[in-house]
């Protein structure tokens, strides 16, 4: 296999254990209702803090912070989920352990700066190593669940967290001390003097674009607990459900990712590029708008089959992602190109600030909800076809 290549997977692993903290925690309930004394509602405040901070990580991502040493870069963002890993079962105040779970969201700064990664290594190739590397956030959710229910069986108590905890934070440097090993380093470019009066946000394309990715992300972070709470399912089922939907999330967004290598290599120059990326993405909302239809049919009339193949495949909506994640190298002047790619994520993980919230809120039954999911699909097709004739930011500059 190609170094690059194996380059990808190990992107794919470090990915996976960082965001193997993603719904840790909330696995042990129980037991977190009794060690801090909290009501039950409190226990969601934990994972409202890691979704904030994963739109936090994209503001930052606009600063000098993610600059210069590409490597130093992974191992800071990697530490952000991983120290708070090692010392938050410790902590005897609630409110710091929410605090603690803010700053593990960070970890999503990841996937901008593997985007400057795979655009130096491949061209055509690119949606294909985004979508192996963006599989590693469901394989990662998947791995914190199973890990979580393996060493934590019923009847343990606290110190067995305290264990799993400990364990998976050491993963975290084990899998990133192997990639470091393995991966080559680079600088991540500040912007040259060419462009250096030139702000990614003057550009239209900019706003536009920034947002064709937003229904997928609401749709991705609030489909699964939405699944939770609305269904009449058993526990069982609806624990197979949300596992059904993480693992077609990670394998759509592969089988995705290849679809758009495919059509990148029949045109590499930008606009080609970038009508293989409208085309990933505009498929992936058609065919979840499909699925959707599905889950709604299945959950309103209790037929546990029917939700479970909706949901499989209304996963492929996260093949939106390998296709976004590669718009910056191929619609921007390469100087600026690692600032376009926090600046598109940050417009789009504005969803993950504002989506749970919204459905909290909004949805009372399950049509309303399975009517707003309809409706943010339809809104990233119709988002994809405005910025289809928009004028690229490279095209704009002339470059």
């Amino acid at each position: 296999m190609e170094k690059r290549w194996i380059t990808v997977l190990l992107d794919m692993f470090v990915v996976a254990a960082g965001f193997g903290t993603m719904h840790m925690l909330e696995k042990f309930k129980g037991l977190v209702i009794e060690h801090y004394g909290i009501e039950g509602s409190a226990l969601s405040y934990q994972q409202d803090a890691f979704v904030v901070g994963l739109f936090v990580a994209f503001l930052l991502g606009g600063t000098g912070i993610f600059k210069g040493s590409f490597k130093k870069s992974v191992a800071l963002i990697v530490s952000f989920a991983a120290i708070p890993q090692f010392i938050l079962p410790f902590m005897s105040n609630w409110w710091i352990v929410v605090a603690l779970r803010f700053f593990q969201g960070f970890i999503v700064a990841l996937i901008a700066v593997f985007s400057t990664q795979v655009a130096r290594l491949f061209l055509a190739e690119r949606p294909l190593a985004k979508g192996i590397i963006l599989s590693g956030i469901f394989w990662g959710g998947l791995y914190g669940i199973t890990f979580a229910r393996w060493f934590v069986p019923a009847g343990s108590g606290w110190p067995a967290v305290e264990k799993v905890f400990l364990i998976s934070a050491g993963i975290m440097y084990l899998v990133l001390a192997i990639w470091w090993l393995v991966v080559e380093d680079f600088e991540i470019p500040h912007e040259k003097k060419t462009t250096s009066g030139v702000s990614v946000w003057k550009f239209p394309f900019t706003w536009v674009f920034g947002f064709t990715f937003f229904p997928a992300l609401w749709i991705i972070f609030t489909l699964g607990s939405f699944t939770l709470h609305h269904t009449n399912f058993t526990d069982s089922q609806v624990a197979n459900l949300v596992t059904a939907l993480e693992i077609s999330m990670a394998l759509w967004s592969i089988i995705m990712g290849y679809l758009g290598y495919r059509l990148s290599v029949k045109n590499p120059s930008h606009r080609g590029l970038f009508r293989a990326i409208v085309s990933v993405m505009m498929i992936s909302y058609a065919v979840a708008f499909i699925g959707l239809f599905i889950v709604w049919k299945g959950i309103s009339s209790d037929q546990y089959i029917l939700a479970l193949i909706g949901l499989a495949i209304t996963g492929i909506v996260q093949g939106t992602g390998p296709a976004f994640w590669t718009t910056a190298p191929a619609a921007y002047p390469e100087e600026i190109y690692p600032k376009a790619s926090f600046a598109l994520g940050l417009l789009s993980n504005s969803a993950n600030a504002v989506a749970p919230n919204v459905m909290f809120i909004l949805v009372s039954s399950v049509s309303a909800g399975m009517v707003i999911f309809l409706s943010v699909a339809l809104l990233g097709i119709i988002l994809l076809l405005i910025s289809l004739r928009m004028k690229l930011p490279v095209e704009e500059l002339g470059e």
